[in-house]
């Protein structure tokens, strides 16, 4: 699985931060800031203060949400989630094809993940696209709802044509560093737990959920 994709607030959660996100009129900053030189050539959006009051509480507030989420853990094994920022993209701006920066002042980016914040329907245009090997992916989810995938894919936002996007971005430093390794676990783990759920707790499963943990030992930082 190159990516997941996950509901992680409801949508009554996503407008009150959009609500708190708009009356914000003095925090926000040229987007360029963040990125590197080269991507800063092609990057056109605003972003909120780091510092800000609002964009600390909002960033607790997404972490939060993701480190208690038993299905992103599993996914992410997050040893650091980091570089959480929250953007605001008009009409003509957009993000050009880039790739993250692998070491950021934050932490280390093995997952990337987008989290939008608003309707498809509020904003024309603005689709998160991300390259793979076989095929070219554009995403454009509802509110609330997120994409993680790994830092290493290129990926790009499409010019917004109207309205208004807002999402939240941010990176995760995982305890396994390898993109297939960390699918290897999740499967393991995700097949371990339906059993557990599907016939209860065994001594069988007991020495599976032991593999799991010592392969975690073995291929974690």
């Amino acid at each position: 699985m190159e990516y997941l994709t996950h509901s992680l607030i409801d949508q009554s959660e996503a407008l009150q931060i959009i609500q708190k996100l708009k009356a914000e009129k003095s925090s926000w900053q040229d987007g360029k800031k963040t990125a590197g030189s080269h991507a800063a050539k092609i990057k056109s959006n605003f972003q909120l203060d780091k510092n800000s009051k609002l964009s600390i509480e909002l960033r607790d507030t997404i972490v939060n949400k993701i480190i208690s989420n038993p299905l992103l853990k599993s996914f992410t094994l997050p040893s650091l989630i980091h570089g959480v920022m929250f953007s605001q993209s008009l009409a003509g701006d957009g993000y050009g094809t880039h790739i993250d920066n692998p070491y950021m002042p934050s932490g280390r980016s093995d997952l990337s993940f987008t989290l939008f914040l608003n309707e498809p329907t509020d904003y024309e245009g603005g689709e998160l696209t991300i390259q793979t090997i076989h095929k070219t992916e554009k995403i454009k989810l509802s509110a609330g709802e997120m994409i993680i995938y790994p830092s290493t894919q290129l990926h790009s936002v499409a010019e917004v044509k109207d309205g208004e996007r807002y999402v939240c971005v941010g990176w995760i430093q995982s305890y396994v560093q390898n993109n297939e390794d960390r699918n290897f676990l999740f499967g393991l783990d995700a097949g371990a737990k339906g059993l557990l759920a599907k016939h209860g707790r065994s001594d069988e499963l007991d020495l599976i959920f032991q593999a799991y943990s010592n392969i975690l030992r073995r291929l974690g930082d």
